[in-house]
């Protein structure tokens, strides 16, 4: 699947960790940095891993953020959270 850079998608080839996630096909750029990291409740496929006394997320293997199909999906619960007050 090919998708042009638009406002719902941009890949972003010319950055030096592109792709950031092995495997998948295209990386959509316009969430570099998941907007659900610091939930618990988040929509992607994370680990816990213990890290000395912290468990610590861990999504180098969550593609969520980056498929282009789920931009709607992330913008809903964005939303949701805001008028939810986080």
């Amino acid at each position: 699947m090919h998708t042009e850079n638009s406002s719902r998608f941009f890949a972003n080839t010319a950055c030096q960790y592109y792709p950031c996630h092995k495997g998948a096909d295209e990386i959509n750029c316009l969430f570099c940095y998941c907007p659900f990291y610091h939930r618990s409740d988040c929509p992607g496929n994370p680990v816990y891993k213990q890290k000395g006394d912290r468990l610590v997320k861990a999504c180098t293997n969550c593609i969520f953020p980056h498929e282009a199909k789920n931009y709607g999906r992330i913008q809903e619960m964005i939303s949701q959270n805001l008028l939810n007050g986080l």
